[in-house]
């Protein structure tokens, strides 16, 4: 399937301060980026931060003043088999090692709290079966709410509170698995056929050998997600980080299918902005 994405962000900077921007589909073995423009409004120099090893890209700037930033790309994202059930569960000896730092808790995801009740809820079960088993409890447990929850909120509070944002499942999905020995991850990504549109944030659980693509909340189908990047939580992979101060203006985001969007969209130019090397 091919995917047009669009993203728009408007900010205030009222001090000059960098920020590192989180937009671009990362480069993976289920996804390409065919064509893509990023342009900044006053133009603006950047500089590339992209990680080898994670396929993620990232650009770093600094800036005074209004900010628009749009970004817009065509990703080609291959059929993807995420099928949980069967899949096995690995002893901490046979994972891999990029796969270890997403056993342990993190600052949005405290597992270590959660082995008593994860051993009670689905302790008869493991790998795959498990994880399924999670995200099933979770869609009849949680209820999709916004305002339930902010930025500060805790796996630990969406449990109590039973409620919030597609973060938050993510959040308690994540610290259950982890707290079966399950390595777990979150994912942000654009979505296809998300009402109302938005950057969404799903999960990737490695059982029967590899990551495992699944979205707690049921709002959006595997086969139409881009991931963006992943990280322990979403402190991770927020897709604008300011190091200072920032007010946001408005922000917008668009998933379709390509076969709607013309190819002549695109600019064959360089992005719109000074691109400074690394």
């Amino acid at each position: 399937m091919r995917l047009h994405v669009e993203a728009r962000l408007d900010y205030d900077f009222p001090e000059r301060s960098e920020s590192l921007l989180h937009l671009e589909p990362s480069r993976a073995d289920d996804q390409s980026v065919i064509r893509e423009r990023l342009s900044f409004d006053p133009p603006i120099a950047f500089v590339r931060r992209d990680d080898p090893l994670t396929g993620e890209r990232r650009v770093a700037f600094t800036h005074q003043g209004r900010l628009a930033i749009a970004y817009e790309a065509e990703v080609e994202v291959a059929d993807r088999d995420m099928a949980l059930a069967g899949a096995t569960q690995h002893a901490i000896t046979d994972l891999p090692v990029e796969a270890l730092a997403y056993l342990r808790g993190s600052r949005y995801c405290p597992s270590d709290l959660f082995e008593t009740i994860a051993d009670r809820d689905f302790g008869d079960l493991r790998g795959g079966d498990r994880v399924a088993a999670v995200a099933t409890w979770i869609g009849e447990h949680l209820d999709y709410r916004c305002g339930a929850s902010d930025a500060t909120t805790t796996a630990q509070e969406t449990y109590v509170r039973r409620a919030g944002v597609c973060r938050d499942f993510a959040h308690l999905a994540v610290t259950l698995c982890r707290a079966g020995d399950i390595p777990a991850r979150v994912v942000s990504a654009y979505a296809l056929g998300l009402e109302p549109p938005d950057f969404h944030a799903v999960v990737e659980a490695y059982v029967g050998g590899r990551w495992r693509l699944f979205d707690p909340t049921g709002l959006a189908k595997v086969a139409g997600l881009v991931r963006i990047g992943y990280g322990r939580d979403a402190a991770d992979v927020a897709f604008l980080t300011i190091f200072g101060r920032a007010e946001m203006v408005g922000q917008s985001v668009a998933v379709r299918e390509a076969e709607k969007t013309p190819l002549s969209r695109f600019a064959t130019a360089p992005p719109k902005g000074e691109h400074l090397p690394a």
